[in-house]
Formats: C-alpha cells, sequence, structure tokens
C-alpha cells in the first residue's frame, strides 16, 4: 500500500489530467471542471508601463519591461527600479516616473526571475501547470487571476476592476465548459478570495448569491492561508524584509511600507469582528459609518489575544522633542532611564496592533506610523466591503479543503529597540520569539512562557492562524494520520466521530514515530447537505513548498473521483 505522498507528482498529474481531459473514466461529468489560480503575496510579475531613463545606468526601463522581478535591472538601477515598485502610501497612485502593472495570463506567475525567488514564491506553479500539459490537459481548463499585490483590496476594484474581472472569469470558465471551477488559492490569494466572496453579495440580488455559488464554484482548496494574519508583516514594516530580492533591509522597508497591501496580512485578534456589511447595506442604503470594531470579553480575559504570546515589545526612546534621536540621544535617554529605574519597554497584543494602538504609540518615533495608520483606517477599517482584519467564518461554499505545514520553526513574536541609525534603519531586532513544535523559544535558545499552541506553524505563518480553518470543521469530526512517504498501511491511525467544540483546536491523541513525517485529515464526519469541509496538515512542510499543490489534486481524487479509477491509479 502507498502513502498519500508515495509519489505526489505523478499522483497529482494524473488525477489531474483524471478529472479534466474531456473523455475521463469519471463518476459525474468532471471533465467540464476548470481550475482557477489565485497567487500569493509578491507571486506576480509586474511589467513597466512607462519610459523611464536611468542615468549612471546603460539599463533604462520601457513598457512592457519586467520589474518584479528584474534582478539585473535592480543592480544596476536600484534607484530606478523602485520608482517603478513603490506607491504613494497615502492614495496608492504611482510614482510620477515610472508606472507597474501586473502581467496577464499563467506565465505571471510561473516564474519571476530564476536563482533568486523563484523557488519560495512561484514554482510551485510552474511545475504544477508542467505537470498539467505533460499529461494532456486542456489549455483552457486552468486559469490564472494575477492581481498588483502591492494594493489594498478596494484598490484593486477602484483601480483595475479586478473583483469584477474574477466574476467574469468564473462566468466565462462555466460557459466555456460546461462546469464549475476549482479556486485554488495560496498565502495572500485567499484573502483576495474571501474579499471577492463579500463584494459579490453587494454586486448581484440576494436570491442569487448562492445559486451563484453552486454554479460557478465546486471546490475551494486554501493552501497557507495566514487566516488571522501573519507575524512576519510587522518584521517587514518596521525593519523591513527582503523577500530574498538583492536588497537591503531598509530599503525592502521603503518599498513595503508603500504598499497598501502591507496592512492586510497584519495579525489581529480572533475576538474581535466588526458590524454585518451585508445586512447594514440593506438596512439603511449607506455604505458610510457601517464599521464597528467591537471585541468580546474573551479579548480582555485572555492573554496575547488568543496568540501565543505579544506580537510586539517595543523600547520606545524616552527622549523629548526628538522624533527620530540619533546614537547619542538614545544613549543619553537610556542612561536616563537606568538612573531612574524606569521601563520603556511596551508590549501589544495582536488586537493593539490591528486596532493601530500600536502604531499610535511610535508615532512620534517612526515616519512610517502615520502613513500606516493612514492605510489601516481608510483601507481597511473603512472597507464598503469588509474589514478583512477580522476572523472569517467559513465561506458557504460546497467543498473546502484547507492545507497547511506544520511542526516549522516560526516566528511569533519581536523585541525592537531603536538602532540609532535615520529612518529608514532606525528600528532593531533585539530578540525573536520562536514556536517550536508545541513550546516558545527566545532567539538565544531560552524557553519562554506563554500561550503556544500544539504545534508549530509553517516556518512564515504561525500555527494559531494557519489552523483557524479548523473552526469550518462540524461538531464532529474523523481523524486520519499517515505517514507521507511509502508504508505498508500499520501506521495508518484513524478516529472517527471526534468531538469538536467551535474554536478549540483538535488534538488527536495519535501515536507518533519521531523519524517519520505524517499528514493528517481531518474531515467532517457530520455535515450540512453539499457541504464539506477537510483540513489537512502536513508534517515540516515550508509555506511555499509545491507538495501540499500535489495534495490538493491527489485527495480531491479521494472524493470525487470513481474509486475505481482511483484504486488503479494507485
Amino acid at each position: 500500500m502507498r502513502g498519500p505522498n508515495a509519489h505526489p507528482i505523478l499522483a497529482a498529474t494524473l488525477l489531474i489530467g483524471a478529472l479534466c481531459i474531456n473523455g475521463g473514466e469519471l463518476s459525474g461529468d468532471y471533465s467540464k471542471l476548470s481550475g482557477i489560480i489565485i497567487p500569493g503575496f509578491a507571486s506576480t510579475q509586474l511589467r513597466a508601463w512607462s519610459i523611464l531613463d536611468c542615468p549612471y545606468s546603460p539599463l533604462d526601463f520601457n513598457p512592457l519591461d519586467l520589474v518584479w522581478l528584474d534582478t539585473t535591472k535592480l543592480l544596476s538601477a536600484v534607484n530606478c527600479w523602485l520608482k517603478c515598485m513603490t506607491l504613494d502610501p497615502y492614495n496608492q497612485t504611482d510614482h510620477p516616473e515610472c508606472k507597474s502593472r501586473p502581467d496577464s495570463g499563467l506565465s505571471a506567475i510561473t516564474e519571476l526571475d530564476p536563482g533568486y525567488i523563484t523557488g519560495p514564491l512561484s514554482s510551485v506553479w510552474k511545475e504544477w501547470i508542467k505537470w498539467c500539459i505533460e499529461f494532456g490537459m486542456d489549455a483552457n481548463a486552468i486559469i490564472a487571476v494575477p492581481y498588483d499585490w502591492r494594493l489594498s483590496p478596494s484598490k484593486l476594484e477602484e483601480r483595475d476592476l479586478y473583483f469584477h474581472k474574477l466574476k467574469l472569469t468564473f462566468e466565462t470558465a462555466h460557459k466555456l465548459r460546461g462546469g464549475p471551477s476549482i479556486v485554488f488559492a495560496h498565502s495572500l490569494g485567499n484573502n483576495v478570495f474571501r474579499y471577492f466572496l463579500e463584494w459579490l453579495k453587494l454586486e448581484i440580488a440576494p436570491k442569487r448569491y448562492m445559486q451563484w455559488l453552486d454554479e460557478h464554484i465546486h471546490a475551494y482548496f486554501a493552501v497557507g492561508s495566514p487566516l488571522l494574519g501573519s507575524v512576519e508583516t510587522i518584521k517587514a514594516t518596521l525593519s523591513g524584509f527582503t523577500f530574498g530580492v538583492p536588497v537591503s533591509e531598509g530599503t525592502a522597508r521603503l518599498m513595503f511600507n508603500s504598499f497598501g497591501s502591507s496592512i492586510w496580512m497584519l495579525p489581529f485578534s480572533k475576538y474581535c469582528r466588526t458590524d454585518n456589511v451585508y445586512w447594514k447595506h440593506f438596512s439603511d442604503g449607506s455604505r458610510k459609518n457601517h464599521h464597528v470594531y467591537q471585541c468580546d470579553e474573551r479579548e480582555y480575559k485572555s492573554n496575547y489575544s488568543g496568540w501565543p504570546t505579544d506580537i510586539v515589545n517595543v523600547e520606545i526612546p524616552s527622549v523629548r522633542g526628538v522624533a527620530y534621536p540619533s546614537i547619542l540621544d538614545v544613549a543619553q535617554a537610556n542612561l536616563s532611564t537606568m538612573e531612574c529605574g524606569l521601563s520603556t519597554q511596551l508590549s501589544f497584543s495582536a488586537h493593539e496592533i490591528s486596532d493601530g494602538t500600536f502604531f499610535k504609540a511610535i508615532e512620534d518615533y517612526d515616519p512610517d506610523s502615520k502613513r500606516l495608520l493612514h492605510q489601516l483606517y481608510k483601507s481597511y477599517h473603512d472597507d464598503p466591503v469588509l474589514n478583512p482584519l477580522t476572523p472569517w467564518d467559513r465561506p458557504p461554499l460546497k467543498n473546502i479543503f484547507c492545507i497547511y505545514g506544520i511542526d516549522m520553526k516560526t516566528e511569533v513574536g519581536y523585541y525592537f529597540a531603536p538602532s540609532g541609525k535615520p529612518y529608514p534603519d532606525n528600528w532593531i531586532i533585539t530578540d525573536i520569539i520562536y514556536e517550536i513544535e508545541g513550546s516558545l523559544y527566545s532567539r538565544s535558545g531560552n524557553q519562554i512562557e506563554g500561550n503556544p499552541g500544539a504545534t508549530s506553524g509553517d516556518e512564515t505563518v504561525p500555527y494559531h492562524s494557519l489552523s483557524w480553518c479548523k473552526n469550518w470543521l462540524g461538531p464532529r469530526v474523523n481523524i486520519t494520520r499517515a505517514p507521507q512517504l511509502e508504508h505498508d498501511g500499520s501506521d495508518v491511525q484513524v478516529h472517527l466521530n471526534v468531538e469538536h467544540h467551535h474554536e478549540e483546536d483538535i488534538v488527536p491523541n495519535m501515536t507518533r514515530s519521531p523519524r517519520v513525517k505524517y499528514i493528517t485529515y481531518y474531515e467532517d464526519s457530520e455535515s450540512l447537505p453539499g457541504r464539506r469541509t477537510a483540513v489537512w496538515e502536513l508534517d515540516k512542510e515550508r509555506a511555499h513548498e509545491m507538495k501540499p499543490l500535489a495534495y490538493m489534486v491527489h485527495y480531491y481524487a479521494y472524493f470525487f473521483v470513481d474509486m475505481d479509477l482511483y484504486i488503479n491509479l494507485y
């Protein structure tokens, strides 16, 4: 007997072909299904839409030149490149001298720039699409929907009509192939898809909403979804995150904080919500003043907003009248603080980050705080469709599969202090808190107190955020754990009808060999008619590995393909 990952590439390819090639021997007309890919953050190519002369460099930017990512131009003309990448942080318009726009089609997401970030960001789609082509998938059966990942959700629609186009993509695929689509979303792509589902409520008649979803979306695969945000967003905001691109962290910070999307993956509390925007529109006919951001009593009774620890611990300079102090000012302030016995370190939970408290606290010490606060309120809390910084209830779709890696060393908290350098390098990380397989450790290796989960995340997104989709499961759950590699079946463990309480984690009481990587399946044993939910946890799988994509289609066959075909393949 072979495990679910005996040959993931071959398995995925055969099953994609079986699902999508016309005339496949399937139970039901699954040859009519389409696949729609919504890529993640920084996973779409951006091309120049301007002519920009770059002094002191032999390379200029011309229309349709690759901007994200062309490392040759980046290295030879970084200032020009930044003009094409950055946006106005207040209104999200392009730089006066250069503008960039997302590429289109499958080529926009298959490969960014070999040798630098193709692996972690986009080669998963390249290999996946290659498997499909090699096994004869129709050219119109798989559709990419790239987007400008720099923009906030409302700007995506305002500038590019992205959600209108996405709706048309589903409808065109349905008309072309005669059946609904399977949505494959990765990372930030899941946030984009969530916003689309809420936007759609306001675009079609209420009685047609569920009918439209059932007709056009057969299944949704959420891969590595930051359902409660990602802690690494804070690191990118304060000290910079390069994504493997050959730029300094300060330059990366300048670029990242100019994007409206920089707020989209902030960590937030599962206990805080807003009014139901959908019904508000019908009750008062207005899109203004709809948002009331409220937290229930659990937010104030629990530690750390339900997260493992405080997200940010920051040392605030005690220098009055100096917004961005020099190293001498900081040193004198620290001496004064020591003499007085006062502490200038402040801690902030996920809720205090997402509601703006943290950025207000450092506003006098960091020039980006005002810009970030502006985006936070204008593009997120005041968004007329959805406040994305709120927990996501199960989407009303037929079939949902939530897939993510676990048991990787993942960052869950930071300690920041003034660096003594000018902006944008004015903060330095003095310590990092990691979750590692159910415990919390500092960067120096000391175990610390907190509220760790049952395991750790996928190296990029903490387990607390990834596993939120377990709340989409029903009150009774079937759990199966099996080795990822080839096995004889003796190590497969099954627990049926396990009781599941809403907003409580499901931790199976199953044995685990330290040398074996497992995949654990959680599936509804009781579900609403026509609704199915499953969660798959993959041991030791990073956020951008290609295995989860192979699993998507592989295990999909178990549910929907003729079992005789499934057995013959394996």
